[in-house]
């Protein structure tokens, strides 16, 4: 990876990391499809051509495409679905407007950090794989912590909006302030 990457100006990192994952993603699709047509000319046409295969794909295609943007949060998950939408020979365009958002977030969070926060976890791992899991584990908790404390002031502020709301209004109830 060249060094102007990890240290270049965000902007020129994101559109390098967003041609990157954009590049690799449709190849990877067009990868799935060149198989799921090979596939055809053998003995498993059967398989790919087949009417569950069919209505699966079509069920996929239309209700299952927000799998693709979500797995380019994973890391090779993302790729086998990626495969998996060429194999299941979903339409390109849909692909494609599916794919986008997923590769903006991608090239947001590698530019962002993600590449060296990925980078750290390796070399943590080649040292101790235990010192991986507990620092995985420790962000796990900080994560949850964050949430119980964010939810509990949340709630804190609904509790004092309806005690305030009860004491300038004490003739409502609460379902009249609603309405």
């Amino acid at each position: 990876m060249p060094s102007w990457v990890q240290s270049g100006p965000f902007a020129l990192v994101y559109v390098f990391l967003l041609v990157v994952v954009f590049f690799r993603a449709q190849a990877t699709y067009w990868l799935g499809r060149a198989v799921a047509a090979g596939a055809v000319h053998s003995r498993l046409a059967r398989y790919v051509e087949g009417p569950r295969v069919r209505r699966a794909t079509e069920v996929i295609d239309r209700w299952g495409l927000p799998v693709i943007p979500l797995s380019f949060l994973t890391i090779g998950f993302q790729t086998a679905v990626n495969a998996g939408a060429g194999l299941l020979r979903i339409r390109w365009t849909r692909y494609t407007v599916a794919m986008i958002p997923g590769c903006l977030l991608w090239a947001a969070i590698y530019a962002a950090g993600g590449l060296a926060a990925f980078e750290a976890g390796v070399a943590l791992a080649a040292r101790s794989p235990w010192a991986l899991a507990g620092a995985v584990v420790a962000v796990a908790v900080l994560v949850t912590a964050m949430v119980v404390v964010a939810r509990r002031r949340r709630a804190a502020a609904r509790a004092v909006e309806a005690l305030t709301e009860r004491a300038t209004h004490p003739g409502r109830s609460q379902d009249d302030s609603r309405h």
